[in-house]
């Protein structure tokens, strides 16, 4: 049970996630790194494994898998993992959608990994950019048109995707809502059309409506559900000199079951003895995506696109040489210079076909 006093058994240093002497920081934790916690100081790294069977993580290049709208403006996004609560897709598109999409399974949350472009929305349009994160309620009809090729990870979620309660640093940080962009009412005419085809995306489906009129033709709205645009360069970074703070301090938007987080440059903790580096962890209530967007780290450059998917109970980390170097380089560098989309979720995610198909394989040799 929870308690206000903490054990300590054996070896371990005076502080967390510092002064590790040549031990293994290996977090068992509970909660998503909120909940009850320990922490063990192993002799070897626990991600030196070998597995056989389903419950291994996988590491993909985005690159190398082919969405249907890559080639096709007529086909849709492809989908990477999925559980009851969620979905994540990675779509790639270059030409303008000769269709209308509408997810009726839940709201939508889209991150800009490449590209800029054009999202009319029945809200209005909306630009988009390199970084944008781009909200679109449950069952809004939009089109995309990019400018040019197109990278998008897209989360949909079962439930509604809302902003984190507000903790001890108040209702503007880490995310100000007030820096989002929301679009203003802009009908637009028919283009002499026969007809319209809405998509309807949905579990079993997809099914498509027909209209003989624009269906972006709204003169007028108000409420709160609405789409918006916010770019990862209006997101406050929290840190700290003396700890690398838990994954959760990061935290974007949730919806049931599903965490988004952003992992972005920041000034690196400069107490000597710090580990500078996340600490290796099971996650045990919690499977974890990474999408590694740009950036590296301590000079190690981090593969543009490259998606992580690690299951909840299964040792997951920065390598041990990326650990190694950090404390070698320590007075070398001042910033970790990383942007990572981080997805958490609570049930576990079942990778697709085409990411097994892709897969690194680094924990099959």
């Amino acid at each position: 049970m929870e308690s206000f006093v903490h054990l300590r058994k054996g070896k371990t240093p005076k502080r967390v996630h510092a002064d590790l002497d040549g031990l293994k920081d290996d977090e068992l934790g509970r909660g998503g790194f909120v909940g009850r916690t320990a922490n063990m100081y192993r002799r070897n790294d626990p991600t030196a494994y070998r597995t056989v069977g389903p419950l291994r993580p996988t590491d993909v290049l985005s690159s190398e898998l082919k969405p249907a709208d890559a080639s096709d403006a007529q086909g849709g996004p492809l989908l990477m993992f999925s559980n009851a609560d969620s979905q994540v897709l990675l779509s790639r598109r270059s030409e303008a959608m000769p269709f209308f999409a509408r997810y009726v399974d839940g709201d939508l949350l889209l991150f800009v990994h490449k590209g800029s472009g054009l999202l009319e929305t029945e809200f209005g349009p909306l630009r988009y950019r390199d970084g944008d994160w781009v909200y679109i309620p449950k069952a809004c009809t939009f089109r995309q048109v990019p400018d040019t090729e197109n990278t998008w990870l897209m989360i949909q979620a079962t439930d509604d995707f809302r902003v984190p309660p507000a903790g001890t640093l108040g209702r503007h940080f880490p995310f100000d809502p007030a820096q989002v962009t929301i679009p203003e009412p802009s009908p637009i005419d028919d283009d002499g059309r026969d007809e319209y085809e809405v998509r309807l995306y949905h579990e079993g489906g997809p099914t498509s409506l027909f209209y003989q009129h624009h269906p972006l033709d709204v003169e007028g709205w108000r409420g709160d559900n609405f789409p918006f645009t916010f770019n990862i360069e209006d997101y406050t970074v929290i840190t700290s000199e003396s700890v690398h703070l838990p994954p959760t301090v990061h935290l974007f938007m949730q919806a049931t079951g599903v965490y988004v987080m952003n992992f972005l440059p920041k000034p690196a903790e400069s107490v000597p003895g710090t580990e500078r580096t996340p600490w290796y962890h099971r996650n045990v209530d919690y499977d974890e995506i990474a999408f590694f967007h740009a950036g590296s780290l301590y000079g190690i450059p981090m593969p543009p696109g490259l998606i992580s998917h690690a299951p909840q109970g299964v040792h997951h980390g920065a390598p041990e040489k990326a650990r190694e170097r950090a404390r070698r380089k320590f007075d070398e560098y001042d910033r970790v210079d990383w942007s990572v989309i981080a997805i958490d979720t609570r049930r576990r995610l079942t990778p697709s076909a085409e990411i097994l198909a892709n897969d690194l394989g680094q924990h099959q040799k």
